[in-house]
């Protein structure tokens, strides 16, 4: 029993002088029920929209008012739809609804009125969400009209989903798995790799050369630079190919973004790897601040604009929010690119600063 005590204690005393233990035991779960709590929300309370209204007739004012007090919908309105197409495009606006001229005229002669509602089929939940609000901010239009069972069905709506006609989920999700798999690559291997060399005691030996910080760390860098940029060229083939998702973009443009997002990912690897040198905590730190905030908070399945204000505050630090943004844009809505240029140049300014902090952290000596 003694012998059992014994050993009991020496583990206490090895964790509490390692606290990498203490981190992971009850730092991590803290922080995973938070992301996981607050992170993942498939639900969507107030939808951005926006509403063109071309009938300048009494009826179309009231639907118009109809949508500005739905506590569903935050509409902004405007005269022509070119302006809020702009807004569609950028994702400031998950939808347009179009009230046509004629609108008026046809309710009261008994003829069907189509008024006409875009989304953007790029996030097939949302765009259900827009079209089941709308449908319900008619209604009950409708009925404060004291409109009859017959004369509710006077007004029709004419769906059309952009970027993404036929809501395959396939062609949202594709484009933002290859960022999982660009942080994979980025982060996580480079972080356990360079690790593992500090384990076996070859970075020491690196150290100890006439070579300076910065070529250890690009000597490091580069190989796995042009792993990712080869892992990237076989998921585009891949995604447009076998799976037939279309792209709209530039190819030019998509290897800029995805070099500036390595960058980014790669610094962070080895920024991880240099703090830890033990391959089984860098794979725990980059799995929680690369794969997990890759994975929740990018945008790539649940939306950043259903999440609390601080998370959504929360992700502007990660640059694979901006890069998840770019492919998606790049895929299914083409070259936007006052968008794609603002993305880049976040993401080229979040990789030279972690560039920076992981050179300042990585010194040429040994510490006992």
């Amino acid at each position: 029993m003694k012998r059992l005590w014994a050993l009991v204690y020496k583990e206490m005393l090895q964790i509490i002088r390692d606290p990498s233990s203490i981190l992971i035991a009850f730092v991590l779960p803290f922080i995973l029920l938070f992301i996981f709590g607050y992170g993942i929300n498939l639900d969507s309370n107030k939808v951005n929209i926006g509403v063109v209204n071309q009938s300048s007739s009494p009826m179309a004012t009231e639907l118009v008012d109809a949508f500005r007090h739905s506590r569903f919908l935050d509409s902004r309105f405007a005269d022509d739809r070119r302006a809020l197409y702009q807004d569609l495009t950028a994702g400031d606006i998950k939808g347009i609804v179009v009230i046509p001229p004629q609108f008026s005229r046809q309710l009261l002669q008994q003829q069907p009125a189509q008024i006409q509602v875009l989304t953007d089929g790029s996030q097939p939940n949302t765009a259900m969400f827009v079209n089941g609000y709308t449908s319900g901010v008619i209604q009950n239009w409708l009925q404060q009209q004291n409109s009859t069972d017959e004369a509710s069905g006077g007004i029709g709506l004419q769906e059309r989903y952009l970027f993404n006609p036929e809501l395959k989920s396939r062609h949202f999700l594709l484009p933002g798995s290859m960022a999982i798999t660009m942080t994979l690559i980025g982060t996580l291997l480079t972080a356990l790799v360079v690790a593992r060399e500090w384990e076996r005691g070859t970075m020491e030996a690196m150290m100890a050369t006439p070579v300076t910080i910065t070529q250890i760390l690009l000597g490091k860098l580069i190989p796995y630079y042009i792993l990712g940029i080869g892992s990237m060229l076989i998921c585009f083939l891949v995604t447009t190919l076998y799976y037939d998702v279309p792209f709209r973009g530039s190819l030019s443009v998509l290897f800029i973004a995805t070099s500036v997002f390595l960058i980014c990912a790669l610094g962070q690897g080895l920024l991880i790897s240099s703090l830890s040198k033990d391959q089984f905590v860098a794979s725990q730190i980059a799995i929680l601040f690369a794969f997990l905030p890759a994975f929740m908070l990018s945008g790539f399945v649940f939306e950043i604009s259903s999440m609390p204000l601080p998370v959504q505050w929360l992700t502007y630090l990660f640059s694979v929010r901006y890069y998840v943004t770019i492919l998606q844009t790049l895929f299914l809505a083409g070259n936007v690119w006052g968008l794609l240029a603002q993305a880049i140049c976040i993401m080229l300014i979040i990789g030279i600063l972690t560039f920076l902090f992981t050179k300042r952290k990585t010194h040429k000596r040994i510490d006992v």
